[in-house]
């Protein structure tokens, strides 16, 4: 959904970008900064239910890490930098940063408080396990030579500024994480679902021609 708005923003990012270029920063290597923020956004959710201050933590890690994945793909369009290594090692990174930030609210039991352990548990696996087959389908439609962004109500970029948002409420109002957490698992497997459709519908028209 965000994939147009995205476009602008990367306009707006061109000054970062040659800075980055300028101190030496090459894409793979802001990816790799990138996920290392993740990580310790992961971290900063774990840490939660020790203190509540660890979610506003969690939530500026998360948006540097998503800065980052922004800023890598500007660095390699504009400086001619741009390899099917890194594209695949940018999408490794981001694979188990998802897995890392979902396993991380898993473990702490943020979502429980309003679902139960089992319930909240639940939902956190549906989240993780939808976010992973979004970024999948999209791998096995573009092998099959269909493009598949900006088809789909959550793509990365809109579930972590809907994780993102909910978790800044969510230290005002710690029951907001779960509800999040449920629209994540309910909107990632609908991309999911969108995306089988579509794919569907686009090899019925070429199987046509």
């Amino acid at each position: 959904m965000l994939t147009k708005l995205k476009k602008q923003v990367q306009q707006m990012l061109t000054s970062q970008a040659n800075a980055a270029h300028k101190i030496g920063l090459t894409p793979n290597r802001v990816s790799a900064i990138g996920f290392v923020l993740a990580l310790g956004s992961a971290l900063a959710y774990a840490f939660v239910p020790n203190a509540s201050w660890f979610l506003l933590l969690a939530t500026f890690l998360l948006l540097a890490s998503g800065f980052c994945d922004t800023l890598d793909g500007i660095i390699a369009r504009t400086f001619q930098q741009t390899t099917v290594f890194g594209g695949f090692f940018d999408s490794v990174l981001d694979r188990y940063a998802d897995v890392a930030i979902y396993a991380a609210i898993i473990v702490a039991g943020l979502s429980n408080q309003v679902w139960g352990s089992f319930w909240g548990s639940a939902w956190g696996l549906a989240a993780l396990g939808g976010s992973v087959m979004v970024s999948y389908t999209r791998a096995r439609a573009e092998v099959a030579g269909i493009k598949m962004e900006s088809v789909g109500f959550a793509e990365r970029a809109d579930r972590m500024l809907i994780l993102a948002a909910v978790s800044i409420i969510a230290f005002f109002w710690l029951p907001a994480i779960g509800y999040g957490i449920a629209l994540l698992a309910i909107l990632s497997n609908l991309t999911v679902i969108q995306r089988a459709l579509y794919v569907y519908k686009e090899l019925k028209k070429k199987a046509a021609d």
